[in-house]
């Protein structure tokens, strides 16, 4: 869907971002890594031309960004930063109304979307659609943040790291739920983040940059297993790989014959889920259901740690 062409910007002679180039397929998560300075946060706000490169290109189903005028551009891409940018004066239905006013929606348009949205993202219609950004959470406003960025329906949302302002607990939630709309809606999603925990819970690929060059762009297991250079290798972390490859790891790579004791977890739920049920309910093996409910065998801590061994 986006094919990013030796991206370059230069401001005097500082370079900030360095002959990029990528491509990002539709419907996938590409979390961009790195660095304080590394030209992260640069190289997203190229794609909808809020920067203007040096040089190179960006193209966005095969269309030059450069041939779209910048208010039709941004108003096909969502965008959504740390803080989520509320406008504190309008409420809550406004701000999500934002883009579709701009593009001429009529009234009754406008207000089903933000009633689709607000439910969509599990927030009561009539309780929210007058409160005020001051009135919400932090959660409720990323929540309205994200929402007033789907408004008009984008096939493509930028990121700027927001989920930085959240505490552990509600991040956790606000990534689950990210994912979770992703993936009914289908949207293609880039993320900026300093947090690796992050970029690997989210991206389908990891774009990782240092000193305003892409060095490594690749799925999370690669990046663990085949990290381009030391710089990737420290970023990932060497002693957290084997813990990261379990959560990139499905049960039914472990699947052992034979039954066992307890709730049932499901071939699609990843090894590490497996292991954290395990530890926390005392059992050396727990049964393994398809997602019909059948049962198709166990999992059990040493069939897990056996596994983890080979990542060590």
């Amino acid at each position: 869907m986006i094919e990013i062409e030796h991206l370059t910007k230069r401001y005097g002679d500082t370079i900030v971002v360095d002959d990029v180039s990528f491509q990002v397929k539709e419907g996938t998560v590409t979390a961009i890594v790195g660095t304080s300075g590394a030209g992260k946060s640069t190289l997203l706000r190229m794609i909808n031309r809020l920067v203007e490169p040096t040089s190179g290109r960006v193209l966005i189903d095969g269309e030059d960004t450069r041939s779209i005028p910048e208010d039709q551009l941004r108003h096909r891409i969502g965008y959504v930063i740390q803080g989520y940018g509320l406008f504190p004066h309008r409420n809550v239905a406004a701000n999500i109304a934002t883009v579709p006013r701009l593009l001429g929606w009529d009234r009754k348009r406008i207000a089903a979307r933000v009633s689709e949205l607000l439910e969509l993202f599990q927030l009561d219609p009539v309780e929210f659609s007058t409160k005020f950004p001051h009135e919400l959470s932090g959660g409720e406003q990323q929540r309205v943040g994200v929402a007033r960025a789907l408004a008009a329906r984008p096939a493509l949302l930028l990121m700027d790291e927001p989920f930085g302002a959240l505490d552990a607990v509600i991040r956790a939630k606000a990534q689950d739920e990210l994912l979770a709309i992703q993936r009914r809606l289908g949207t293609t999603i880039l993320l900026v983040t300093h947090d690796m925990n992050e970029a690997f819970h989210l991206g389908d690929r990891i774009a990782v940059m240092d000193e305003a060059r892409l060095v490594q762009h690749a799925a999370p297991a690669e990046l663990l297993m085949r990290p381009a250079d030391p710089f990737v290798e420290q970023l990932v972390g060497t002693a957290e790989r084997p813990f990261r490859l379990l959560a990139l790891t499905k049960v039914r790579d472990a699947l052992e014959p034979g039954s066992a004791e307890g709730e049932p977890i499901t071939l699609s739920d990843t090894l590490h889920d497996a292991l954290s049920q395990l530890m926390w309910t005392g059992r050396d093996a727990l049964p393994v259901a398809d997602a019909s409910g059948a049962l198709v065998g166990r999992v059990s801590v040493s069939g897990i740690l056996d596994h983890g061994r080979r990542f060590a």
